[in-house]
């Protein structure tokens, strides 16, 4: 496949013609960008988390429970991956390297579990290692409670900051009224560890009564794309709203990103779930998304691959099959645009150790864009 990004430009604005402008709508127009996409990995189910070896060999999740190694075009499935609770959203989910892997060999991963109180699963971060095409020192790090049915909303992304913490998402589990405000109970919420699982004293509710103290922020309902900023050092996140109210965060100690006292969002029925859009004391969105793109996997450009597209963020829709692309000035949105139009439901999206965009696709497999 191959795109001139002048042209989806132009197919933007005729689509786009008609529609009325909401207050946090910014134009979807391009810059001038060829490139064409290339498919790297074949015949994946639901390619959830994607990381990099040094040997430039890819680690693949598959929802259903399979780690695959990718290398020299061929797949490996990795043994003694633990038991995973394949329901709804939930399954194998993400995965990342510490960042002294090559020191320390440590893998971590998020899942849906099924050990602890509680039919059904929620979920855990663990760390392992590789060996022999198996998983060796598994160590559980963190295991939400308790386990659910529910089929929704387990989060799940993974990213480390620069001082070397560990934070990962999980989202409300469809408990909506009571999990996300209430930081006595898993779900709806960051999380923020040590690298070996030990929590770090100075979280913002490590010395409350009852509170789980590894919970870093609150109200949140379902994130599912967390990228490191790769100037500021900031972690950023995303997350689905309801129908409409997908939003883009920037995690802060102790805050409250307000789900479901307040949001941009309407139930699925259209029905209202609250008239407030804001509240002081609730962190507000920098970008919010009306209607929803279900957002999935998120990145930055960096480097020097695509020179028109440094700087900016990469965030995967589910719902419209592309990848869009955010222009910041600072903490910002200033302009929208769509690449890979029609590749398929995106899962992941991530810039690879050699500079170039890879787009994980549910029922497809791996992509790439080639810059020309």
């Amino acid at each position: 496949m191959k795109f001139n990004l002048l042209y989806i430009a132009v197919l933007a604005f005729l689509t786009s013609c008609g529609q009325p402008k909401k207050k946090n709508d910014v134009a979807l127009i391009t810059e001038p960008q060829s490139y064409k996409i290339e498919e790297v990995v074949k015949n994946l189910n639901n390619p959830w988390g994607m990381t990099w070896l040094p040997d430039g060999s890819m680690l693949i999740t598959e929802k259903d429970g399979r780690l695959i190694h990718f290398k020299n075009n061929s797949k490996t499935e990795i043994a003694n991956v633990p038991e995973v609770y394949n329901s709804g959203q939930g399954g194998l989910l993400d995965i990342e390297l510490h960042p002294n892997y090559s020191e320390n060999g440590w893998i971590y991963i998020t899942y849906a579990s099924v050990a602890g109180p509680g039919k059904g699963g929620h979920t855990a971060l663990m760390r392992c290692k590789l060996e022999n095409n198996s998983l060796v020192n598994i160590e559980t790090l963190y295991k939400a409670e308790p386990n659910t049915t529910a089929g929704q909303h387990f989060g799940s992304r993974i990213e480390f900051d620069n001082d070397g913490f560990v934070y990962f998402s999980i989202g409300e589990r469809g408990e909506r009224e009571v999990n996300p405000q209430d930081i006595t109970r898993d779900g709806g919420k960051i999380y923020r560890l040590n690298d070996d699982g030990s929590i770090p004293e100075d979280n913002p509710f490590y010395n409350e009564p009852n509170a789980k103290k590894a919970i870093f922020t609150y109200g949140n309902r379902n994130p599912q794309g967390m990228a490191k900023h790769p100037e500021t050092g900031k972690i950023w996140m995303h997350e689905h709203g309801p129908k409409g109210g997908d939003e883009i965060n920037i995690v802060k100690k102790g805050a409250n990103y307000g789900w479901m006292e307040v949001t941009y969002g309407v139930n699925y029925s259209g029905t209202k779930i609250t008239d407030e859009k804001t509240r002081p004391g609730i962190e507000p969105p920098i970008y919010y998304w009306v209607p929803s793109i279900a957002p999935c996997g998120m990145d930055f450009v960096t480097g020097s691959k695509y020179p028109a597209w440094e700087g900016k963020l990469l965030v995967g829709s589910l719902k419209f099959a592309y990848v869009e692309l955010l222009t910041l000035d600072g903490e910002k949105v200033t302009n929208r645009e769509k690449i890979a139009q029609d590749i398929g439901r995106v899962r992941n999206v991530k810039v690879g150790p050699d500079g170039l965009i890879y787009i994980a696709v549910e029922g497809q497999g791996i992509f790439r864009l080639i810059p020309e």
